[in-house]
Order: C-alpha cells, then structure tokens, then sequence
C-alpha cells in the first residue's frame, strides 16, 4: 500500500512551513535515515529523513512552496513490489483547496495583462524563467535569501531555476561557484511596449506617507515572533529591575584570560562572561530559576540560557545548556559555533527549543539601557547594555569607572518583586568580583 508522505512538525510551534528543495527525485530508491527534503520552518532550515523505504511514486507539492501546512501529504512513497505509477494522492482537502485557490488567485494578479490594443511580440529563444516578480521584487527562497547574503550574491543577477523562475538554494551555490545562469537582457528586464496615452492629471499626495514604498510578505518566522511576543505582552504581567553594575574588574579579568587562551584560538567576549554571570545568579537566587504554568510551578536544578542571536529576518535564542557548570572556554566556543550555525540556519530544534531563562544584549550597538520581552515559558530575561565610563563615588571618592545599566524582565506570575531584585543583587556581586566565575 502506498505510504502518504506528510509535511512534518518540526517543531513544537510549527503550523506550516516552505519546502525549500526536494533531495529526491520521483522513481528515486529511499531507504530509512535518507535525506529527502529541505524544510523551512518558523525557526530554521532543517533536513527531513526517511522513516519507511520504498520508491518516490509522486512528488506531490513542488519544491518551492510555501504555506505547506503541517500534515499536509508532499509526496507518495511506493512499497517494495508496487507498481509506482499506480500510486496517487489523495485528493486535498476543502481548506487546501480553498489555499490553492487563492495562491493561484494571487498569481494571476501578479501577472502583467498585455495592452489590448497591441499586438503581442513574438516569444523569444527559451531561456531561464524570469527571476522577477511584476512588482520589480526578485523571487527567492527565504533560504536562498540568506545564503545570498551570508555569500554576498547579487539576487538580481541571476537567474531562477525553482518553480516560475524561483531562486533557491542551488542556485546560490552554482553562482558562488561560478556556474549560475546569468539573466540576459531579456529576462532582467521587461520588454519595451508602447507607452499609453497620457493619464488625467491627479493631485499630488499631500505627504509622503500617502504613497506605500514597498510591501514585503512575512516570513513564517517573523509571524511566529509577533505572534509569540503579542502573546508574552498580553498575557505576562511583566515587572522590571534594573541596576547599574562597575565592569571594570570584569574588563581587566577578561583581557588577562584572553591573552592566556589566545594560543588555544579562544576569544572571550563580554557576552559569555555575562551568560556565566546569569547563570551563577540563577543557582545562588534559585526562586528566579522557574516557569510559571496553569497548574504548576516549575523549578530548574540548572541553568540552561537562551541567548538572542540576530539572524536575517529575525532573531533565534540557541540555548548553553548548563551554564553554570561550564567553563567560560567552553561557554565562548559553544556560543560562537551555535550563533554561526543560527545564522546559517542549521541549529538543530534541542538547540533552541527550552532553556530556563534569556539573556538580550544589545551592547554592540552601543545603547545604554533598554528591558526585554519575556520569552515564554521563561520566568525572566536579562537585559545587558553598553558599558559607558563615567564618574561614580566609590569609597567616597569621585572617580571614572566602566558602568553597565543590566535590567530584568519578570514574570510577576512566578517571580515576586523582592525575589527579582535578590537574582539582580547577586548577579551584580557576581560581576563585580568575576573572580568567582572560575571556581
């Protein structure tokens, strides 16, 4: 019997996603662990395998399709000893019919409508399929989007060759190799047509903001952001606390560590000494360690920390599972090899899925305070800024010290107000004698 192929969850918020590339073709032999596809989901582009072995009968959805809900049959996989051309899909369901429908719709809208009033020019030599959509944007995958941009490819230069002239991934690895198809002249750029009859002269708009500049259509990752963050807003009381923290000692031990790791290839950054902070802070104030849930309370023996990585079109939180165990090494190379796979959009889902609380830090960019959304089903996130030299009293002195503004974000559910600011207190002492980080 035939065996459906369906569009797999990937992960626990996945509702659809993109299938990116098919690695099979259909008459291909599969066996299980083979790699069938390339998926995009709401978080990252993941490999998906073979559970069953038989013959691709039917390769159902394109690659290239978008809005693949979760369920959703991809293609039909033959047993041994079938007749593979028998095989057929079941016939979709009203709501996908009704979403086929609209994409169709959506497509033909898309489309230029010739003038009725000319005649047609003659169909030029056959050549790769238009890259370029009637509104001037170029058709890519969100994962050849990416590559482009990790690669440094100009989009506009090449041609498609996914479904109505689609950029995917292949392609970005052909251009980068030097073998990519380059748009002729033809299809970079439209063909010449008369120009119509004068429109009736309109009254300019009265500012800018009455002419829209662009539109672009949301990533499955930024709809599960605003979706997961409208939520945490609304739904999460939040309380914050914020404290000024002295970093110099911090500063000075990191100098001395990084030149004594340099020959191992190891860079500490400020950001992993912060993680290591947090999760000290988290074993020494544990009433912070915890999740709120409608029937429980739960509480964490460890310190697993999700840190915000910035990724093309969003943002992921890969996750340095027992932080507080770990040495500030180990932590900086973890952290580098999970933010450089973030980007490139290969975490595996336990690699950013979970975690006991957040850490934000937007000191790179020099902003000197800022609070953070709760990221559920965390109880906190650590907001980390700038570090600015400024004059402070210290032993009733004026004097310049490195000043950090670091605030937390609670949920006033799990976490009371003097439990928040007991974690705050004890991640400042941390830092400010950050020699405790290596014991």
């Amino acid at each position: 019997m035939p065996i459906n192929l369906q569009m797999p969850a990937l992960s626990p918020t996945m509702e659809e996603g993109t299938l990116a590339k098919w690695l099979v073709k259909e008459g291909d032999e599969v066996s299980s662990g083979d790699l069938l596809a390339e998926i995009e989901t709401d978080k990252a582009t993941m490999e998906f395998e073979a559970i069953d072995e038989g013959i691709v009968a039917q390769i159902v959805v394109p690659e290239g399709t978008d809005n693949v809900k979760v369920g959703e049959v991809i293609a039909i996989i033959a047993e041994e000893g079938e007749d593979a051309s028998a095989a057929s899909a079941p016939a979709p369901t009203k709501e996908q019919k009704s979403e086929r429908k609209s994409e169709a719709e959506d497509s033909k809208t898309e489309a230029p409508t010739p003038s009725p009033t000319t005649t047609p020019a003659p169909a030029p030599a056959p050549a790769a399929a238009p890259s370029t959509s009637s509104d001037g944007r170029v058709k890519a995958s969100p994962l050849a989007r990416r590559l482009a941009e990790q690669k440094d490819v100009d989009l506009s230069t090449i041609a498609g060759s996914g479904p109505g002239g689609r950029i995917v991934k292949t392609d970005i690895d052909a251009a980068e190799g030097g073998t990519a198809p380059v748009k002729s002249a033809a299809t970079s750029a439209p063909s010449a047509a008369p120009e119509p009859a004068p429109a009736p002269a309109t009254a300019a708009p009265a500012n800018d903001f009455d002419v829209p500049h662009s539109a672009e259509k949301l990533s499955g990752m930024r709809k599960t952001i605003a979706k997961r963050l409208t939520a945490a807003k609304q739904s999460i009381p939040h309380y914050r606390v914020s404290i000024d923290v002295n970093i110099d000692k911090l500063l000075k031990l990191r100098g001395e560590l990084n030149a004594s790791l340099e020959a191992r290839g190891v860079k500490l950054s400020v950001n992993d000494l912060m993680i290591k902070a947090q999760a000290i802070a988290l074993m020494q104030a544990p009433d912070s360690n915890v999740s709120y849930t409608e029937d429980a309370m739960i509480r964490y023996a460890r310190a697993d920390i999700a840190v915000a990585v910035s990724i093309p079109g969003g943002l992921i939180t890969p996750i340095v599972t027992s932080a507080d165990t770990k040495s500030l090494s180990a932590i900086a190379t973890e952290m580098k090899d999970l933010a450089e796979r973030a980007k490139a959009g290969k975490l595996k889902m336990h690699e950013y899925q979970g975690g006991t609380a957040s850490l934000s830090n937007m000191g790179m960019f020099g902003v000197t305070t800022f609070d953070a959304v709760i990221n559920p089903p965390h109880g906190m996130i650590l907001a980390i800024s700038a570090g600015i030299k400024k004059p402070v009293v210290i032993d009733d002195s004026v004097q310049i010290a490195t000043m950090m503004t670091v605030t937390g974000s609670f949920d006033h559910r799990a976490i009371d107000g003097a439990t928040g600011a007991a974690f705050m207190k004890a991640f400042k002492e941390i830092v400010e004698n950050p020699l405790g980080m290596l014991a």
